[in-house]
């Protein structure tokens, strides 16, 4: 098998060991391989660093095992081509499963230019994803308090949650610090309701007509505090992220990002925040002026530039889509970054984020695949983005849910709006243009002749007799 590279090493990283193999091609081109064990301190990572550099190596590949590869890239990283690889396409010959194997199995796959790195953004994007990650578990964490918080009043026949929509409210949270210090009367308590709850008072004085004792108040004081420590950590880290969205690191100088002016389709209308009625026109000719691509999507003749956006302009450029906030915009970007020239398609970007649809095919059938594990992160935000756009009502994303789900489910047609948003998102970031919303009557224009029939088909089951004509053009 051809050898691509002149001199590679393999690295089989572990928790307190690393096993290094070099590999190079010798005189009479016989291959040469040298194997060293390091540690996994500082020192010891700086000493392996120097001893690839004196045997002029150029790239290094190891497996994405836990996070005790995190160490070994960041020291690699800047002197060395450094590719981190899926484990599951490094499987070695069975039978042959040791350290040193793995090492040597690694250089051959590198030497021969069979692996494929994973996708690793810069440090600041990485450093950006940290917080993000850690915000989401943080929501999470806050989640589960407030569930703590259910059962306690659950416990003590506290049956607030059936009245108040929000426990956690600035009305719940009043008659909480009241039970907490002691307040036994629920006319009192009930007094404590804002706004739109006060209506309910009658309600809230039998919901709060409970047994609490003191085991309650001291649960109910706990978990409170718990969860204003959750908040305060939660602030911590938006005002962090915010700072570094807005950092010169994730933001190029401002002419190098100029937008690129976008010929909108005759159909589409414009985004959610500048929502304007639509021109209407025949079915023939808008099914003709109508494109076949995804929302957001550029045409063909528009040339995208070459510098990635900013964080700060690609986040104003997300929020115009339906469903998608500040914050999801954040943990979107830090997953995939703003630079799309490492995807070559969108559908190499949602098959990494593992959203698309599985391929199984045998014997010349198409069978039902399922969704690959990828990015759960980036997952999680887009699902969670999806469901809030498919309540946007008139808007594509909601008719194609709407349109799914019907043949093929709730969740498939959820999972399949997802892979939609991140197509788009792609063309955004990648063509550097606001999002256009196609509408919710794209499918009846792309499908106009099905769509005529279906109706006119439905009219004659009635009993109508039906006689089209074309209306004439304004």
């Amino acid at each position: 098998m051809e050898l691509l590279y002149r001199c590679v090493a393999g690295l089989d990283v572990h928790k307190r060991i690393i096993w290094v193999c070099i590999r190079w091609l010798g005189r009479g081109g016989r291959v040469i391989e040298e194997i060293r064990e390091f540690g996994t301190m500082t020192q010891d990572l700086r000493a392996l660093a120097d001893w690839l550099a004196q045997h002029s190596v150029t790239h290094v590949a190891m497996e994405s095992t836990g996070v005790y590869w995190k160490p070994v890239y960041n020291l690699l990283e800047g002197r060395f081509e450094v590719l981190l690889c899926n484990a599951r396409h490094l499987k070695n010959v069975p039978g042959r499963k040791t350290d040193i194997k793995d090492c040597q199995w690694i250089a051959q796959c590198l030497h021969c230019g069979l692996l494929r790195a994973s996708f690793i953004p810069p440090r600041p994007v990485r450093e950006l994803r940290d917080l993000t990650r850690a915000r989401a578990c943080l929501q999470d964490d806050k989640a589960r308090v407030a569930n703590r918080i259910h059962k306690v009043l659950e416990d003590a026949n506290i049956k607030l949650a059936s009245v108040a929509t929000d426990v956690l409210g600035a009305s719940g949270r009043a008659m909480l610090q009241a039970l907490i210090a002691g307040e036994t009367d629920p006319q009192k308590m009930a007094g404590l309701a804002l706004k739109g709850l006060k209506r309910k008072r009658a309600q809230l004085c039998e919901a709060l007509d409970g047994r609490v004792t003191k085991h309650h108040r001291f649960m109910l004081s706990l978990l409170m505090g718990q969860l204003r420590d959750l908040e305060a950590r939660v602030a911590e880290v938006e005002s962090r992220i915010e700072m570094l969205v807005a950092s010169p690191a994730l933001n190029p100088k401002p002419e190098a990002a100029t937008l690129v002016p976008k010929a909108a389709p005759v159909t589409t209308v414009p985004s959610k925040r500048h929502r304007a009625p639509a021109a209407q026109e025949s079915p023939a000719a808008a099914s003709q002026a109508q494109p076949r691509h995804v929302p957001g999507a550029t045409p063909a003749q528009a040339t995208p530039p070459k510098t990635p956006l900013g964080f700060a302009a690609a986040i104003a450029l997300l929020v115009e889509m339906w469903g998608v906030d500040r914050r999801s915009a954040e943990a979107i970007l830090a997953e995939i970054g703003t630079n799309m020239a490492l995807f070559p398609t969108h559908g190499h970007l949602t098959s990494w984020a593992g959203i698309c649809p599985g391929n199984h095919e045998s014997a010349g059938k198409q069978h039902a695949g399922t969704t690959r594990k990828g990015n759960r992160w980036l997952r999680r935000v887009l699902v969670q983005a999806a469901w809030a756009a498919t309540h946007a009502k008139d808007s594509y994303m909601s008719a194609r849910y709407r349109r799914l789900a019907r043949r093929r489910g709730k969740q498939r047609a959820l999972m399949a709006v997802a892979d939609t948003m991140l197509k788009a998102i792609y063309h955004i970031l990648k063509e550097q243009v606001p999002y256009r919303d196609l509408g919710p009557g794209h499918f009846d224009v792309l499908h106009g002749a099905r769509t005529r029939n279906i109706l006119v088909g439905r009219l004659e089951a009635m009993g109508y007799q039906v006689t089209l004509r074309l209306r004439p053009a304004a």
